[in-house]
C-alpha cells in the first residue's frame, strides 16, 4: 500500500520527540549532578536557586527567536524537522540558509508554502541541514585545542596581531551571512525586503544600547539580542506589505 509522505507524519514527531527526551534528560542528569556537587561545596540554598532562576529567565527569552524560527520553517519543513534542529545543536541563522538553499537545489523554497514537499526534497535538506551542523560537532575535540593553543601564542608575541585575527574570523562569519542577505538586491525593491529587516535590527539594538549606557539599564543587556531579533521578525510583515504595496 502506497501512503502519501507527510512532514508532519507520526513517526517524525516520535523520532523526534525521543531524541529531544534523551537531551532532556542528558541536561537534568547533570544539573542535579551540579547541584549536589554545590552543597557538597557548602553553598547556600537560597544561592543556588536565586542562580537557577535567574538562568531559567535569561534563556527563556532567547527561546521566544527559537520558537519564532521553528514557526516560520516549519509552514514548509514541517514541525518535527525544525522543532529538532533547533532545539539541539541548530541556530536560526544557520539553519535557515541551509534549508533555503537545499530547498533551492531540489526546486523548491521555503517561502513557497502553496506547494508540499516531495519524500526525496524533505530528505535532501534534512540530510544538509543535518550533516553542515555536524562539522561543528566533529571539528571542535580534535582542531579547538590545537587552533586555541595557537592563538594564545600569537597573542603573547603580538597582542595587536592577536586581536586583529579574531576580529577578521568574527568578520568572515559575519560576510557570510551578509553575502545572504545582500544576495537579491539586483532583483529589484523585493530584494531589498531583508536588507530592511537587518536595518531594522540595527536600530532596536541602538537603542538597547542606548537604554543601557544612557540610562544605565543594565537588565536590558541579557535581552538586546533577542528583542532587536523577535522585533525585526515581527516588522518583517509590515515591511513587507510595505514594499509590495510600493511595487503594487
Amino acid at each position: 500500500m502506497n501512503h502519501e509522505f507527510s512532514v508532519n507524519s507520526p513517526f517524525l514527531f516520535a523520532a523526534a520527540g525521543i531524541i529531544l527526551a534523551l537531551v532532556m534528560a542528558q541536561a537534568a542528569f547533570f544539573l542535579i549532578r551540579a547541584w549536589r556537587q554545590a552543597k557538597k561545596l557548602g553553598i547556600d540554598t537560597a544561592k543556588l536557586k536565586s542562580v537557577v532562576k535567574s538562568s531559567a529567565i535569561f534563556t527563556i527569552v532567547p527561546a521566544f527567536s527559537i520558537l519564532i524560527g521553528v514557526i516560520a520553517l516549519s509552514k514548509k519543513l514541517g514541525v518535527p524537522l525544525p522543532w529538532l534542529r533547533l532545539s539541539v545543536i541548530g541556530a536560526l541563522t544557520y539553519e535557515t540558509a541551509a534549508a533555503e538553499a537545499a530547498a533551492g537545489a531540489v526546486g523548491t523554497s521555503i517561502g513557497d508554502t502553496s506547494t508540499l514537499l516531495t519524500a526525496s526534497q524533505f530528505s535532501t535538506i534534512a540530510w544538509v541541514m543535518t550533516l553542515g551542523i555536524m562539522a561543528g560537532v566533529i571539528l571542535t575535540p580534535l582542531i579547538s585545542r590545537r587552533l586555541l593553543s595557537g592563538v594564545d601564542k600569537l597573542e603573547k608575541r603580538d597582542t595587536r596581531w592577536g586581536e586583529i585575527l579574531m576580529s577578521a574570523l568574527f568578520m568572515g562569519m559575519i560576510s557570510a551571512f551578509l553575502g545572504m542577505i545582500f544576495g537579491k538586491v539586483g532583483e529589484g525593491l523585493t530584494g531589498w525586503i531583508p536588507v530592511f529587516v537587518m536595518l531594522t535590527s540595527m536600530v532596536i539594538m541602538l537603542i538597547c544600547a542606548v537604554l543601557i549606557k544612557k540610562f544605565k539599564i543594565k537588565w536590558i543587556e541579557d535581552y538586546a539580542l533577542p528583542v532587536s531579533m523577535i522585533g525585526a521578525m515581527a516588522l518583517a510583515i509590515p515591511i513587507t506589505n510595505v514594499v509590495n504595496a510600493a511595487i503594487g
